[in-house]
């Protein structure tokens, strides 16, 4: 199922797109104002998002640049009641990856979110960003502040592994299966205990690296 955050304020077309999408297989959540949208996705990203031109306040080029700022490749499709070329192009700059023009057909808006979804699906996140965290999987190198900070291989992984995973918890299970027990080393708890203290040290306490009690840990935008 297509994960979906949708930003409207009109409340009658935001109604007929969600009705129709989610009979396609799509969980919608629409917002009709932008800073409530900003604070889901400070929880969780979804897999695509509909922004709609003019919002009451604000408009979706400024939401896209604020997204481009923390989710590089999260795929962005706007919605332009004009087709103002003006509109389009500063979308574009801003980041959207498509636009749709209304009043538009559903079948057309659908089959533009599967096809960015399928070239999305090909592309591979270089960067991952929270707050003013940077970890660059090309480099091998995490930045704070832009200054380089030097990390063990289990404190990469783990810090990899959060970021791969940004809005979400990954509990000790996962984080001890997959960082050592993947490489074939076998430790306790209390190893990984151990590894995050050094790991949240090292990135200068960070309050984007919560911790989630008898649960794991997860990465969250704080800004």
């Amino acid at each position: 199922m297509i994960d979906l955050y949708y930003a409207e304020d009109d409340e009658t077309i935001a109604q007929l797109v969600k009705e129709y999408l989610e009979q396609a297989e799509c969980q919608v959540t629409v917002f009709h104002m932008i800073e409530d949208m900003k604070q889901a996705l400070r929880k969780r990203q979804p897999d695509i998002i509909l922004l709609d031109w003019n919002m009451p306040d604000g408009q979706g080029n400024d939401l896209c640049r604020w997204l481009r700022l923390r989710w590089l490749q999260l795929p962005v499709i706007f919605l332009t009641v004009r087709g103002d070329s003006c509109d389009i192009v500063d979308g574009f700059q801003n980041g959207a990856d498509d636009y749709v023009v209304k009043p538009f057909e559903l079948e057309v808006l659908h089959s533009r979110i599967l096809a960015l979804l399928r070239r999305a699906g090909q592309r591979k996140d270089a960067c991952f960003y929270c707050d003013s965290l940077i970890l660059d999987t090309e480099k091998k190198a995490v930045f704070r502040d832009n200054a380089e900070i030097a990390l063990s291989q289990p404190e990469y992984q783990i810090l990899l592994l959060l970021m791969e995973n940004k809005g979400k918890t990954v509990t000790r299970r996962q984080l001890l299966e997959q960082v050592w027990d993947s490489n074939g080393s076998y430790v306790n708890d209390n190893t990984l205990t151990v590894t995050i203290k050094r790991l949240r040290e090292k990135l200068r306490h960070p309050a984007c690296l919560k911790t989630i009690r008898s649960f794991g840990y997860r990465m969250e935008d704080s800004l």
